[in-house]
């Protein structure tokens, strides 16, 4: 009798450790890892599209450098038309970014941004980005893919260099391209 007692607890036990860390996972590890991104300045998530009109500050300048990369079995061309440029808190620019597919099969590709430093990224606003969407591109395209942003005038005086960086992921197992017709 005092087997089944002791084997009730230990499942009884082991069904609350499991629905601890269930609980952990969903309610405390999401805020934990955006603390800890914060804390550390990584994975800065850009403030999304910027609704209404900034005066321009013409006395501050912000430095504003492109980085590019590819995820692991990426075997695109990809980056940035140039490496940086300066802007100033509230004017609107645009960047260009290059893909090319040099593999023999169309390819659809998702870029996912971050901004750094990431108590700078609510300050920086994207209008128009080919993040926004999936890029498909045919054996040998290339095309160039524009980014229009807007620094805020409202970013800290503190904050003189920014960087928007795109990581780009394959996507094509998820969702295949469409080939073109000869």
């Amino acid at each position: 009798m005092s087997e089944v007692i002791a084997t009730r607890r230990l499942v009884t036990r082991l069904l609350v450790v499991v629905v601890v860390m269930f609980c952990f996972g969903i309610f405390v590890l999401p805020p934990f890892y955006d603390a800890m991104c914060r804390v550390f300045g990584i994975n800065g998530k850009t403030a999304g599209a910027y609704q209404g009109e900034q005066l321009v500050d013409e006395e501050r300048q912000v430095r504003v450098q492109f980085l590019a990369t590819n995820a692991a079995g990426m075997v695109w061309e990809f980056g940035p038309k140039a490496d940086e440029i300066l802007v100033h808190p509230g004017e609107t620019r645009d960047m260009l970014f290059v893909a090319y597919n040099p593999s023999n099969q169309p390819m659809s590709a998702q870029a996912i941004p971050s901004v750094s430093p990431s108590k700078a990224a609510a300050f920086f606003h994207k209008t128009e980005c080919f993040c926004f969407t999936q890029q498909v591109l045919q054996p040998g395209e290339r095309i160039e893919m524009p980014v229009r942003f807007i620094v805020d005038r409202d970013l800290p005086q503190d904050v003189k260099h920014l960087t928007l960086g795109y990581t780009l992921f394959d996507i094509t197992a998820r969702k295949p391209p469409v080939a073109q017709a000869p």
